[in-house]
């Protein structure tokens, strides 16, 4: 993944709709909000799945793990 989004510009994407949680099973994949995303994301994690894959829609960009706890943190959830 080239041209990562730094910390800051994603937290002020919290309320922007187009992003996308996949996982391992396509049945599952949620869309909205990257802060409704990133809620989900957390859900799945605390049940002992996968946090699974985000990704903004409309410009290809994929979150690594450390970025979606970094926003976690940021959301006031716990990290797992």
């Amino acid at each position: 993944m080239t041209n990562k989004p730094m910390q800051d510009d994603l937290t002020k994407k919290l309320d922007a709709p187009g992003w996308r949680l996949t996982d391992e099973h396509p049945d599952q994949t949620v869309t909205g909000t990257l802060g409704e995303v990133l809620t989900e994301s957390h859900a799945r994690k605390s049940r002992g799945q996968s946090a699974g894959r985000i990704a903004d829609i409309e410009n290809a960009i994929e979150l690594e793990l450390f970025q979606i706890e970094q926003l976690w943190q940021h959301l006031g959830l716990p990290t797992i």
